[in-house]
C-alpha cells in the first residue's frame, strides 16, 4: 500500500513540477514578451524560467532518488551517480538564470543583489554550492570513511530539504518582486489583481503545493530507503571504475 500512494504521489508530483515550469513560461511569453539572449529584459524573462526549473523541479527531482523503490535493492554506487547528476544539472540551469539576471542588470545599469529577493537567493545557490560539492567529496568518492558518512549524513540531509526551502521562499518572494515592477501603474496596478498578477499568484501556489508535497515524501519514514544491515560499504576502484561491495548503505 505506502509503495502504490508512492508510486500516485510521485504522479501528482510529476504533473505540479510541469505545471510549474510551463505556466512559468507562459507567463514570461504572453504578458512579457517572449525570451532572448541578449541583454534586454526578453532575456530577463529566462531568469524565472530557469531557476524554477534548476532550483525546484529538477532539484526535487534529484533529492527524491532514494525514494524510488527500484534504489532498495542493489548496488547504491549507481544511484549516487544518478543523484550527484541530476544536482549537477539544477545547478548548471541555476547558474544560467543568474547570468540571465545579471547580465540584464548590467547592461541597464541596475544595481546587483540590493533586494531581499536577491540576498535570499544568492544564499541558496551558495549553500547549493557548498551542499554539491561535500556530497560529491564525502559521498561519491572513496576515500571517506564509513564513520565520516554516518556523521555528515544528517547533515547532508537537512542542508537538502533546507536548500529546497529556501528555492521556494526565494521563487515565491521573485514573483512578488516581478510583480510590483511590472504593474505600477494606476490602471493596471497590482493590487487591482489584474489577470496577469492573477495567474503569477496561482503560478506561486502551484510552485508552494509542489514543495509541500516534495518534503512530505522526503520525510515520509514509510517511504525512506532502508537500512540494509551495519557492513560498511566499500566502494572499490579498479581499472579506473568504481564497483561496490558489501551490504551497507551510506
Amino acid at each position: 500500500m505506502a509503495v502504490g500512494w508512492f508510486y500516485l504521489s510521485l504522479m501528482v508530483l510529476c504533473s505540479l513540477g510541469s505545471m510549474c515550469i510551463l505556466s512559468t513560461i507562459y507567463w514570461m511569453r504572453y504578458w512579457q514578451g517572449g525570451f532572448a539572449w541578449d541583454g534586454t529584459m526578453l532575456m530577463f524573462n529566462w531568469h524565472p524560467v530557469l531557476m524554477v526549473t534548476g532550483m525546484v523541479v529538477v532539484y526535487s527531482a534529484a533529492s527524491l532518488v532514494y525514494r524510488l523503490p527500484q534504489s532498495w535493492v542493489g548496488p547504491k554506487l549507481p544511484w549516487k551517480f544518478g543523484h550527484a547528476a541530476m544536482h549537477l544539472l539544477a545547478f548548471i540551469l541555476t547558474v544560467l538564470g543568474l547570468h540571465a539576471v545579471f547580465d540584464f542588470h548590467n547592461q541597464r545599469k541596475i544595481p546587483n543583489l540590493y533586494s531581499l529577493h536577491s540576498w535570499l537567493g544568492i544564499t541558496t545557490v551558495f549553500l547549493f554550492a557548498c551542499q554539491w560539492s561535500l556530497g560529491f567529496a564525502v559521498f561519491l568518492l572513496p576515500w571517506a570513511s564509513m564513520q565520516l558518512r554516518s556523521l555528515l549524513k544528517p547533515i547532508h540531509v537537512f542542508f537538502g530539504a533546507s536548500i529546497l526551502s529556501l528555492a521556494i521562499a526565494s521563487v515565491i518572494s521573485g514573483i512578488n518582486e516581478k510583480l510590483f515592477f511590472s504593474l505600477k501603474n494606476g490602471t493596471n496596478s497590482y493590487s487591482s489583481l489584474p489577470s496577469e498578477a492573477v495567474f503569477a499568484n496561482c503560478s506561486g501556489m502551484l510552485v508552494v503545493v509542489f514543495g509541500l508535497l516534495v518534503l512530505y515524501i522526503l520525510l515520509a519514514s514509510s517511504w525512506k530507503r532502508p537500512e540494509l544491515g551495519m557492513q560498511a560499504e566499500r566502494q572499490v576502484w579498479g581499472f579506473g571504475l568504481p564497483f561496490q561491495v558489501g551490504v551497507g548503505r551510506v
